[in-house]
């Protein structure tokens, strides 16, 4: 059995994205390791950080980011199969270059794919995700985020990553185009088995300028400058997490891979702990009353199931 590890960066250096720990958290149980690196800005150092792995398992494939053929943010998704296309394993491991995963959970995803390998009807794993915001202390546990996502599937051809690559269909058509990462048609949710392992979501703990920057930057790639510029005009130029408080405290433990970069957190002081939401901005969609009356149901009512929300998974029963 051979795993292949990918994932896609482009300016991760300017963008504060901890890309080497992303990537060095799952390697262990990979047998290579493919980035799709996207033409940098010069002065990114994203290229001299990847070059610095060592580790001959490691292939990096250099692109160029057609955001005009791959709207509404599609280019994330056209970049990961890129990434895939290059894979040689029986399992392809996904991690975004914002995401770590634990050391003590690689045993299990290791043993998973090595008992699953000729049960064809699996076609991927499913995780539990951890989203931090603000620091590493709080992290949601909201309606408005996703709780679950796949993040290894079969090296498959008709397998694609879809829309912003925050997930994956099988397709029975497709050409690559961006009505292609866009469709429902001609496709298929996978069918997959849910592993008791954590993806740790850090892409929204960075300091508030830089995040101010990178949402901005999405959104340019999604709706165009003229818009984007609309959209923000009443935002504030540093990101306003909120009050900490109102959400949920982390009371374990973080993978061992990021001790040094969440060393670097320096920005506490900037950050709003208690009192209440600023009236001067836009609301973050977990603010809102709906998605809190909702959360509040699932997480103290239902045992933290989730009512109807994106699941874009097919669950199989053991």
């Amino acid at each position: 059995m051979k795993i292949s590890g990918f994932t896609f960066i482009k300016n991760g250096d300017k963008l504060y994205i901890p890309l080497k720990e992303a990537i060095l958290s799952v390697l262990p149980i990979c047998d290579e390791f493919i980035v799709a690196m996207g033409d940098n800005d010069p002065d990114d150092k994203t290229e001299e950080i990847l070059r610095s792995i060592d580790s001959d398992k490691i292939k990096i494939i250099k692109t160029v980011w057609d955001t005009a053929s791959y709207s509404r943010n599609t280019i994330y998704a056209q970049q990961t199969d890129v990434a895939k296309e290059h894979c040689s394993g029986d399992w392809l491991f996904y991690i975004q270059c914002d995401e770590a995963v634990h050391e003590k959970d690689l045993p299990k995803i290791k043993s998973a794919c090595e008992k699953y390998l000729e049960d064809k009807e699996v076609e991927g794993f499913l995780f539990k995700y951890l989203h931090f915001w603000g620091d590493y202390d709080h992290f949601h546990l909201n309606h408005s985020w996703y709780q679950r996502e796949i993040r290894v599937i079969r090296n498959d051809p008709k397998i694609h990553s879809w829309r912003d690559a925050q997930s994956f269909r099988k397709f029975d058509k497709w050409n690559g185009t961006f009505e292609d990462y866009e469709k429902k048609e001609d496709s298929h949710k996978l069918k997959v088995k849910l592993l008791d392992c954590h993806i740790y979501h850090y892409g929204f703990v960075r300091p508030p300028l830089l995040l101010s920057k990178k949402i901005k930057l999405q959104s340019n790639t999604y709706r165009g400058d003229q818009e984007t510029a609309l959209m923000f005009k009443n935002h504030p130029d540093l990101f306003d997490y909120g009050p900490l408080n109102k959400i949920n405290t982390f009371h374990g433990e973080h993978p061992a891979i990021m001790k040094e970069w969440m060393s670097k957190h320096d920005w506490k002081d900037v950050l709003q702990y208690n009192g209440s939401y600023r009236k001067d901005r836009p609301q973050h969609r977990h603010e809102k009353w709906k998605y809190r009356t909702v959360s509040w149901v699932e997480n103290n009512l239902l045992g933290g199931r989730i009512i109807g929300g994106f699941k874009n998974y097919i669950l199989l029963k053991d």
